[in-house]
């Protein structure tokens, strides 16, 4: 529910609350993750580094952080 404190997300399976307007860049700032050491996904869709300062986050999305993994 949108209210003066902010919009519900769901972060990782877990209710969280984050101001109004919040992006998803400033999201993983918040929690502390450097942003190139952690993967995003919004709503199950991968959401890029670079794509992340766009990405404003809307009442009931569903925040996935996840460690990107690397090889081949």
């Amino acid at each position: 529910m949108k209210s003066a404190d902010g919009i519900a997300i769901q972060l990782d399976g877990q209710p969280h609350r984050v101001p109004d307007g919040t992006t998803l860049a400033e999201l993983v700032e918040q929690l502390g993750h450097a942003p190139a050491q952690v993967g995003t996904a919004v709503n199950g869709d991968f959401v890029a580094r670079g794509q992340r300062a766009t990405r404003a986050l809307a009442e009931g999305d569903a925040v996935l952080l996840f460690q990107p993994i690397v090889g081949g």
